[in-house]
């Protein structure tokens, strides 16, 4: 309890790499997480869609995404068919589980499989008791997170109730949607630190501890971010990447996950894509280092020229976000004003939290920029974040050719606008370069 209480202080302090909670403690954190979300967060969110009981089943191994978010941290896995249930009422959400064990600290059991053996029949009474006008359950076309109710399970539920609750049931899609993209002010301030966290791994990866330049390929400071975050503590969601663009050669980064330039050397302009998993969050980031020259003390101004049509990118994507504004929308807005200016954007920006590629509202996708069915339409709410994901194609005098600019950064948007977690990159990093306290 004493680490805990001192981990609650550190919340308003920035969270350094050496401060990651241990496991005890990071699962008495989730814990109080989870409480805050059911009983803070949900009601709003069951009133706003008009949804009055919200059911989820699933089975071991193989999880309902959106229960994998409510899963006690002393659990690393449903057990055996394992059923929840919302419910709407007058003092705010009563959450039960129809399953044989509690569902951790925050969901009771209320199924005595003694005097019931038969859990379905178990459910469909609860269900009739709480008689609901709206039963919603986690079916979506365009949300794979939302998406989690096997065919099984369905066919169960349906077999077990009365005729006229079977057509009471709706697709949970918007209020799934809105269970995960919606941040609570406790997993807010956590995020910040998470950024950080992600920030000080980069700027460690790209540097001479790291990286010796023509010596390092870019696939061993893939495994050495692989191996940090292991050493910590802590996951990656995906696989990183490191590539590089340089002169004199065309290496122009695309998707087409082509083999990239493997010795980083003098000159390189050097890109990751890299995040991390902890306290239930997700990060994913972009950033871009430069491998100084024997005696270069900073980048070349045409690289830092570039790295600007970047922000400039991205100041044009999120000076555009308004509360229920539709993700297709802000797109479109972005990429006309960008153009008009002379830029040259690509934008695939998409919702970040309990999950890296997470659902809510999308703002293209690579091969998508005149938009995207379905999680493109899905409006701006507050209190969600995203990942600012999204390239700048600049020529390059110097080099000949075009590069591209890739910048990704955890971005926040609530009831004052639009805000980024913890910054965003303005300078390059440089590899090579002396420590900032020495002269």
């Amino acid at each position: 309890m004493k680490k805990f209480i001192t981990f609650l202080c550190l919340l308003t302090t920035p969270l350094l790499s050496q401060d990651i909670l241990p496991l005890r403690e990071r699962a008495s954190l989730i814990d109080q997480i989870q409480k805050e979300r059911i009983e803070k967060l949900l009601p709003k969110l069951m009133e706003e869609q008009d949804i009055d009981v919200w059911v989820m089943i699933t089975r071991e191994y193989n999880e309902d995404p959106i229960v994998k978010t409510l899963l006690p941290p002393t659990w690393l896995n449903a057990r055996r068919r394992t059923i929840l249930v919302f419910s709407k009422t007058e003092n705010g959400i009563d959450p039960v589980a129809i399953s044989r064990y509690n569902f951790g600290k925050n969901i009771r059991s209320i199924w005595n499989k003694e005097q019931q053996p038969n859990q379905w029949q178990a459910l469909s009474d609860y269900i009739v008791s709480q008689n609901p006008q709206k039963i919603g359950v986690n079916m979506s076309e365009y949300y794979s997170i939302i998406d989690g109710l096997a065919k099984t399970d369905y066919d169960g539920l349906i077999q077990s109730l009365p005729s006229k609750y079977q057509k009471r049931i709706v697709s949970a899609e918007t209020l799934g949607v809105r269970w995960i993209e919606t941040r609570t002010s406790l997993e807010m301030k956590l995020y910040s630190q998470l950024v950080e966290i992600t920030h000080k791994i980069i700027e460690e990866a790209f540097s001479t501890i790291v990286i010796t330049p023509g010596v390092t390929r870019t696939d061993d400071v893939v495994w050495w971010m692989r191996e940090k975050v292991l050493n910590l503590g802590l996951e990656t969601w995906f696989h990183p990447t490191v590539d590089i663009q340089r002169s004199g050669q065309s290496d122009l980064y695309g998707f087409d996950g082509k083999p990239k330039f493997d010795t980083i050397m003098p000159g390189d302009l050097v890109h990751c894509d890299f995040g991390i998993t902890y306290l239930t969050l997700n990060t994913d980031c972009q950033e871009l280092a430069y491998v100084l020259k024997p005696n270069e003390i900073e980048a070349p101004q045409f690289l830092k020229d570039a790295l600007a049509e970047g922000n400039s990118v991205q100041d044009f994507l999120t000076d555009n976000f308004r509360k229920g504004r539709t993700g297709n929308e802000t797109l479109k807005t972005a990429i006309k004003e960008s153009k008009k200016v002379g830029l040259r954007p690509q934008i695939y920006t998409h919702p970040l939290g309990l999950y890296g590629h997470s659902a809510g509202t999308t703002f293209g996708m690579w091969d998508s920029q005149d938009g995207v069915n379905g999680s493109g339409d899905h409006p701006l709410y507050e209190n969600t974040v995203y990942a600012i994901e999204l390239n700048a194609k600049v020529y390059i005098d110097e080099w000949n050719k075009d590069i591209r600019i890739m910048l990704e950064e955890a971005g926040y948007f609530g009831p004052k606008g639009f805000r980024y977690v913890n910054g965003r990159q303005k300078d390059l990093i440089l590899i090579g370069g002396k420590s900032n306290y020495l002269e």
